[in-house]
């Protein structure tokens, strides 16, 4: 009797021991990294209009004259409505310690995405011109991002998968298919990244903007079947 239990128990053992190497199968997890190159076509431009005054309500009237100039230039350069939009709009009221006086402040912020870069010189001009004193931030971008950031995943699975059939192949194995995908990064590194600057600083020496490349970057982790050996 002893016998026929100890049979039964080896054999309960065994198929749990092999339900659970089904449950949870060898595998290699891995990532890779896809990386795809490309000239930007557009620049995102992040601009201010800022005044100081010691009347709330002329501050705000003289720095909305400034911003109604800057669209009416915006929009005779033929850029369209829809890439121009406000960020903010803010009237702030500061104290002066050394003074004891109070003043306001009104600025509004501007993001104009101008797709046709042989026209930033002149579109730069026509802002400061126009009244704009700060720019806080030009960032590149690419009208084929989607499709890029697409074609480097392509890349980054692929990339995953040469490395785990090298660790595989190290160890005379092979792998099996993919049992699980995630995409850990997908990022975009400009060429340039302007920080923000006074245009009155600027105007003293030639703007000229260097696009670059773009590096669109993905990364992925996957886990591979590893297969047993026969």
């Amino acid at each position: 009797m002893r016998t026929f239990f100890l049979f039964i128990s080896l054999a309960i053992m065994s198929m749990s021991m092999h339900a659970q190497a089904e449950a949870f199968p060898s595998r290699v997890d891995v990532t890779g990294t896809g990386v795809v190159k490309i000239t930007p076509d557009q620049v995102l431009i992040s601009l201010r209009v800022e005044n100081t005054g010691q009347e709330a309500a002329a501050v705000k009237k003289q720095n909305d004259q400034v911003v109604a100039a800057v669209l009416r230039f915006l929009k005779d350069s033929d850029i369209p409505d829809t890439d121009v939009q406000t960020e903010y709009i803010r009237l702030n009221k500061n104290y002066n310690y050394n003074s004891k006086t109070y003043n306001y402040q009104a600025n509004q912020a501007i993001n104009v995405l101008l797709k046709d870069l042989t026209k930033y010189e002149a579109v730069m001009n026509g802002l400061i011109s126009s009244g704009v004193n700060r720019i806080d931030n030009i960032s590149f971008g690419s009208s084929e991002r989607i499709n890029l950031e697409a074609e480097a995943r392509k890349k980054a699975v692929q990339h995953a998968q040469q490395k785990a059939r090298e660790y595989a192949g190290a160890l005379g194995q092979e792998i099996g298919r993919a049992v699980k995908i995630s995409e850990q990064t997908a990022t975009v590194m400009p060429a340039v990244n302007m920080r923000s600057f006074a245009v009155a600083d600027a105007a003293e020496s030639e703007p000229t903007i260097a696009p670059g490349e773009l590096e669109i970057c993905v990364n992925v982790q996957v886990s591979f079947l590893l297969l047993a050996d026969d």
